[in-house]
């Protein structure tokens, strides 16, 4: 079956269903293997369909599509051009947790703090749940509520700030939520959670949010569909924020770059302190590098990387120091992009693009910053190492 795009190109699709929103736009198109409706695991509370942005003006072309996943256990996505969408991945140990999370609707993100004793899952039911873990055993700790729409993401602060957990959410909200030791007064042993900070000056979906490295502070950089990124700090007992315009189509992703220059553990030069430095991957095809001027007490752009040409879907600096700098960019496109950056002229990067057959949605590094893993929408992850002579190999599929 052939229809024509809004730009009037014919194309050929899959049986589907069209949702529409009520201004008469396509929220979701859904498409399956079997005619007409996906199978009903594609609407538990193992996948990931999530709903288009708030900036949604016109009807989804042939890449807003997405298709469904089945399975939670190796990583989870959704297909959506509005609402740019993160994986997550998913250990053995949090698998079984996630399974019988007791959420009502669709799983989006799932992070275990610092040190693997915490698990945090969030939901389109507007809930965050918070579990226990121990060996193959898990216990429901808290139930979070505060949202107004689907919670995109969570992400764990450093524990030296205390037990602190941030969200984001469709309905434009960060929250920052904090757990409370039982006072001496109370006859519960049990520790509360507490919303200590409700940051709602975006206006459109928040997609994407970071913790800075512990070294800089305790900040929190938020990407945004309305097109700006915001930052949250707490010092001296109190939040305060920034917000700034960054991406003109919106902003999908946000990575915090290692507080250290590249180079400077190994180096016989003072350090020059601190730095606070991020990147952002947005709608209009770029990422864009941004770092904090201590003087005048503002985030700006020191370098537009340039070289794809759709959608960047996800951004991840490198948390190696040892020599050089790296930067990983995941497109709609179906290429990857590795900027590099020496630290004897730190403003200039070169990239090498690796090429897929699939659209591409997220990028992580290990903790070593060695290791680059890839996943995409042929239902894989593919691991990545730079060799001797400087170019990128494969090391490794992981299929579903």
């Amino acid at each position: 079956m052939k229809i024509s795009d809004p730009q009037g190109d014919a194309m050929d699709i899959m049986p589907s269903i069209d949702i529409y929103g009520t201004l008469g736009h396509v929220n979701h198109m859904l498409l399956g293997s079997r005619p007409f409706i996906p199978k009903e695991e594609a609407f538990s509370a193992a996948s990931s369909w999530r709903q288009s942005g708030r900036n949604s003006r016109r009807p989804l072309n042939n890449r807003g599509r997405h298709n469904c996943t089945r399975s939670v256990y190796t990583y989870v996505y959704s297909r959506l051009k509005f609402r740019p969408v993160q994986p997550f991945y998913v250990t053995s140990k949090m698998a079984q947790v996630i399974t019988n999370s007791g959420h009502d609707d669709m799983i989006h993100d799932a992070a275990l703090d610092y040190y693997g004793r915490r698990l945090a899952t969030c939901s389109s039911d507007k809930t965050i749940k918070i579990f226990e873990v121990e060996g193959d055993s898990h216990r429901l700790l808290e139930t979070l509520k505060g949202h107004e729409g689907a919670v995109w993401c969570i992400a764990w602060a450093h524990p030296k700030f205390g037990t602190i957990l941030a969200s984001s959410s469709y309905d434009g909200k960060v929250l920052i939520w904090r757990e409370q030791a039982p006072s001496t007064a109370s006859a519960s042993t049990a520790s509360t959670w507490t919303k200590v900070f409700d940051f709602s000056l975006h206006t459109a979906s928040v997609n994407g949010i970071s913790w800075a490295p512990h070294e800089s502070g305790c900040l929190l950089a938020c990407a945004s569909s309305d097109g700006n990124v915001s930052v949250l700090e707490f010092s001296d007992n109190s939040w305060t924020h920034q917000l700034f315009h960054a991406h003109g189509m919106g902003v999908n992703s946000v990575s915090w770059a290692p507080s250290a220059a590249p180079g400077s553990i190994i180096s016989t030069t003072p350090s020059p302190g601190q730095l606070r430095r991020f990147v952002t991957g947005g709608s209009d095809n770029l990422a864009k590098i941004w770092e904090y001027n201590a003087e005048n007490k503002t985030y700006t752009v020191t370098k537009v990387l340039e070289g794809h040409t759709d959608w960047v879907r996800d951004v991840a600096w490198s948390p190696s120091i040892l020599s050089k700098s790296y930067i990983a960019s995941a497109s709609q496109d179906k290429t990857v992009r590795i900027w590099t950056s020496d630290p004897s002229n730190p403003n200039e990067w070169t990239s090498q693009h690796l090429e897929f057959d699939c659209v591409l949605w997220r990028v992580s590094w290990s903790l070593s910053g060695n290791v680059l893993a890839i996943s995409g929408g042929d239902n894989k992850v593919s691991l990545w190492k730079e060799n001797l002579k400087g170019q990128w190999e494969k090391v490794k599929d992981i299929e579903d």
